[in-house]
């Protein structure tokens, strides 16, 4: 079996939610991260003759598991594919339920780690190892998920968890919303030079099929604000705005100022 993994990123819901979904294979078996619909993994497959070899979830959201159960039916060629996810996730098609600290072999070569990283729901997992990061909506290109069922204090600590990871880390998320997180990000961040440099150098032609990362997890810390929302002089604006001096509260003033942000924009 060939050992070299290739990730592609398939958009899905494209008039809706932007999604992407991803595509773990190694020209023989591939793994689908967060399949919100069923029909752009399945033409990927059947163009590429590739096998449906597992499923894996960050989280309950239906533009991120609506897929499976078309996928199980018309792709999985074994009785009991491989369905993983957060083991507090309430959906029956989950098989292998997961937890933080846990691991996954895809095939013979790729293993990844579990993380808990609640916040955007009670729910949210991330899968990650040396090189990748897989995770969700959790944090996006510049940006961040919304608040939809975990607490603003979880959010936080699960930002501060993924920021402790190594910059080099390949970014790979579940949406693309990318300008329009630049475009905020520059808003909170004016003086911000590495910003200033992604945002000149960033185009993005959605939808497209990705064959690289959207990111790398450096990138993110030094220009997405979800990131930096301690460091100052971020911190020091968002005081200003009423935060007090602690994670939780400058994350929630942060969050709230991007609500606002979306909906005037």
């Amino acid at each position: 079996m060939a050992l070299f993994m290739n990730i592609v990123g398939l958009p899905a819901l494209v008039d809706t939610y932007e999604n992407y979904i991803w595509v773990i294979h190694n020209n023989q078996q591939a793994w689908v991260v967060d399949p919100g619909e069923a029909r752009p993994v399945i033409d990927y497959l059947q163009q590429n003759d590739l096998q449906l070899a597992g499923i894996l979830i960050t989280h309950k959201h239906g533009d991120h598991v609506n897929g499976i159960n078309q996928l199980v039916t018309q792709c999985a060629t074994v009785g009991d594919l491989p369905i993983y996810g957060s083991a507090l996730t309430p959906l029956a098609a989950i098989n292998h339920p997961l937890q933080e600290g846990d691991a996954i072999t895809l095939g013979d070569s790729l293993t990844l780690k579990v993380l808990y990283t609640p916040g955007h729901t009670e729910d949210h997992i991330a899968f990650y190892n040396e090189k990748m990061l897989f995770c969700g909506d959790t944090l996006f290109t510049a940006g961040c998920g919304r608040i939809l069922g975990g607490s603003i204090e979880q959010f936080s600590d699960s930002v501060l968890k993924l920021r402790e990871l190594p910059d080099d880390i390949a970014f790979y998320c579940g949406h693309e919303y990318t300008q329009t997180n630049l475009a905020f990000s520059q808003i909170v961040e004016p003086e911000n030079q590495a910003l200033l440099e992604r945002i000149q150098n960033t185009h993005i032609d959605y939808p497209q099929i990705l064959t690289a990362a959207q990111s790398t997890l450096g990138e993110e810390k030094a220009t997405n604000p979800f990131m930096r929302f301690d460091l100052n002089p971020l911190k020091k604006r968002l005081i200003e705005r009423g935060a007090a001096n602690n994670p939780a509260s400058l994350f929630a003033t942060l969050r709230a100022w991007k609500d606002d942000f979306d909906r005037t924009h």
